[in-house]
Parts: C-alpha cells; sequence; structure tokens
C-alpha cells in the first residue's frame, strides 16, 4: 500500500452567507476554480498530471448543479482531459473527498488528486435541493421511525439536554471559539492557508461578550417542538451555532513517490480513515464512535493526538464529544472553529483539514485528528501525520 501525502492546502476566507456577503457575487464554481488555481500556483504542478478532482458540495441544485467540481476545473483553466467529480456526504462532503482521494493514490488507481469542496449559501440556500412537496424519505424511513425525524438545531437541543449542558457553557464555548479565531488571525496564523490577502474570515466576532451571547433567544423553539420534547431546555441560539457561509478549499494529495519524483515536499500523510453511522434523530453524535474507530484502525490513543480539529456546527455537538472521549478542550480548534469562521457545508472537511495542517507545522505536532459530524447520523474521521 502506497503512501498518500498532502502537498499544498489551500482555501478562501469565508464569507457570510447571505447577499451582500463578501464572496456573494462569486459563482460557485468560479470560487472553486479560484482556489484550484491557487493550489496548483502555490504547488507549481502541472495541472496536466492531475488524475482526478474529487468536490464535495451538499446543494447540488441551482449555481452548484450538473457536477459543479467538473465546472470549476474547465474555469480554472485546466487541460479538458482532467476529469472531475462531486460528492455528497453532508457537512463532511469535502472531508469524504479527501478520503476518496487518499484511497485512490494508496490503491494505486491514481497517482495525483486532488480533493476539494465549495458551498455558497447565500446563492443556494441551505435546503434548496428539497422541492416543494417532495418527499426526500420516502414511507419506508418514515415507518422506521413514525414520531418522525428533526432538523439539526432540534438535534443539537437534544444533545444539549441528554448531557445536561448549561446556556453558559454553550456560550462559554462559543466566545472561546471568537476569541481564538480572532487571535489567530491577528498573529498572522492564517496567512500562509488563506491565498487572498487583505480579505479575513467575514463571520469572525472579535468584540462579542458573554453577555451579548447571553441575550440572544432560542433560534429553534416551537410550541409543538416544546411539547415533544419536554426535556430540552432551549439553550440553543445563533450565538453557540455555526453561521451560514461561503467559501472553497483545496488539497492536493499525491503518492510519495510521485511527490519525490516532481521535487515535492510531502507536509503530512494521510494516515487513517473512518466512518460511522449514529441515531439520525440526534443525528450529530457520530462523531463519537467515528473518533473511537479511527483511533483503533490507526493503532493509537487520543493521548497520541496533538491537535483536533471537530466540527463546530453547534457548541453542544464539540462538548458531548469531549464528554465522552476525554480530549483535553486546550488542543480543540486552536484557531477558533466554524462558530466563528464559518461553515460552508461543502468546503467544511477541506477547510479543516486545511487548517489542521497549517497549525500542526507551526506547533509542531506529529498526528492530528479531524471529525465532522453530518445530517443523518453520520460522521467522518482523519488522522493526518505530519512529515
Amino acid at each position: 500500500m502506497r503512501d498518500a501525502v498532502i502537498v499544498e492546502a489551500v482555501r478562501t476566507p469565508m464569507g457570510k452567507g447571505r447577499p451582500g456577503g463578501a464572496l456573494h457575487a462569486e459563482h460557485p464554481a468560479d470560487l472553486l476554480a479560484l482556489t484550484l488555481e491557487k493550489l496548483v500556483e502555490r504547488s507549481g504542478i502541472d495541472p496536466a498530471l492531475v488524475d482526478d478532482v474529487i468536490g464535495g458540495v451538499v446543494g447540488q441544485v441551482g449555481d452548484q448543479a450538473l457536477n459543479v467540481t467538473r465546472t470549476a476545473v474547465l474555469a480554472a483553466g485546466f487541460p479538458e482531459s482532467v476529469p472531475a467529480t462531486t460528492v455528497d456526504r453532508q457537512c463532511g462532503s469535502s472531508q469524504q473527498a479527501a478520503h476518496f482521494a487518499a484511497q485512490g493514490v494508496m490503491s494505486g488507481a491514481y497517482d495525483i488528486a486532488i480533493a476539494c469542496g465549495v458551498e455558497s449559501m447565500s446563492r443556494v440556500p441551505m435546503g434548496s435541493a428539497v422541492l416543494p412537496g417532495s418527499d426526500p424519505f420516502g414511507p419506508r424511513l418514515h415507518a422506521r421511525y413514525p414520531e418522525g425525524l428533526v432538523g439539526q438545531g432540534i438535534s443539537a437541543e437534544l444533545i444539549a439536554a441528554r448531557w445536561k449542558m448549561t446556556r453558559e457553557e454553550l456560550d462559554a464555548f462559543a466566545h472561546e471559539s471568537h476569541m481564538r479565531a480572532t487571535a489567530a488571525w491577528n498573529g498572522g496564523e492564517f496567512d500562509r492557508e488563506v491565498a487572498w490577502t487583505g480579505q479575513r474570515d467575514e463571520t469572525v466576532r472579535p468584540t462579542t461578550t458573554m453577555e451579548a451571547l447571553a441575550g440572544l433567544k432560542p433560534a429553534y423553539f416551537t410550541p409543538a417542538h416544546a411539547e415533544r420534547f419536554p426535556e430540552i431546555g432551549w439553550n440553543v441560539t445563533a450565538g453557540n451555532a455555526s453561521p451560514v457561509n461561503d467559501g472553497a478549499a483545496a488539497l492536493l494529495i499525491m503518492s510519495a513517490d510521485a511527490a519525490r519524483r516532481l521535487g515535492l515536499r510531502p507536509r503530512a500523510r494521510l494516515h487513517s480513515f473512518a466512518v460511522a453511522g449514529a441515531d439520525p434523530l440526534l443525528m450529530l453524535t457520530a462523531i463519537i464512535p467515528a473518533t473511537g474507530k479511527v483511533l483503533a484502525r490507526a493503532g493509537l490513543t487520543l493521548g497520541d493526538i496533538d491537535l483536533f480539529e471537530v466540527n463546530e456546527a453547534f457548541s453542544p455537538v464539540v462538548l458531548a464529544w469531549r464528554h465522552e472521549t476525554g480530549a483535553d478542550l486546550a488542543r480543540v480548534n486552536v484557531r477558533g472553529g466554524a462558530i466563528a469562521l464559518g461553515h460552508p457545508l461543502g468546503a467544511s472537511g477541506a477547510r479543516l483539514m486545511t487548517t489542521l495542517l497549517h497549525a500542526m507545522e507551526d506547533r509542531g505536532a506529529r498526528y492530528g485528528l479531524q471529525t465532522m459530524c453530518e445530517a443523518g447520523g453520520l460522521a467522518n474521521a482523519t488522522i493526518i501525520e505530519r512529515l
């Protein structure tokens, strides 16, 4: 089995996912194309050598329809001979793209691949793919869950209730995310990974306070949900949840032999992979078994991991994961997470891996673990080893 290594990683700044946001004017295919251009420019690689481009996108409709990754490859000026495909594992789509790219390299199917992702939530709002009057679940799933599934916000509330989290805990975690992201930007820690000078992640709030967060109303309360779930304390707000965003990210992955042949420096080895499923009602807890699964496959323990990236879809998700794994939050999302930086769905997996790689290099870490909760009760987990 061949080693799959990362030789370059880049991302856009994250824009607010609404009209008027910093990236709204960019068509998502162009946004991803610009990122692909930066990736090959930084590496110096001839794009004709790329065996495949695998992109993650959740809203595959409208401006993101018809295999937007292939559109982006052509828009980036890559040779027409370079193929591309678009995958959907919900929020983990581009992390799954990285798994597929690395597994292709390790198996010998590819020598060089790009894993990437994009989401323009200002142009393709979340849920756009569900057409009016359609039912994406079907009668058999409804029969299995006759009481009905719920949206992710209610799942986050159920997690907070099950693990007995207070509003203050959730807000404190969110506040820390903004403070870490602010410190990272002010300290120049994002300068290498963000290829657009003079632009920052638009949803970081440097001046937010615990008092301001405490003043926000519950985001998902309805009388019907309150009746169905009396255990919920209604503590999830816009302040302790991730915002909607526009953004893109990309990773250049190849065999170690190909890197040597091209004179490129392998920066990290894609060490181990796992995917897991869990209760689709709680939905966001599969990162817990996925973490155990990837550690077992790697032959490592939690104590071997120097840095973690755990997607901050909602504060309760990361805090429940920490409660069950015992991980040290000082090593988790050290440059802030999605609550501050943003969560452009299909781009987030590649964004987290880009941030994790650069943080590991700057801190001299050996192992990093990334995990991402996903709609439907799914999760990806990945371990990378800095070289």
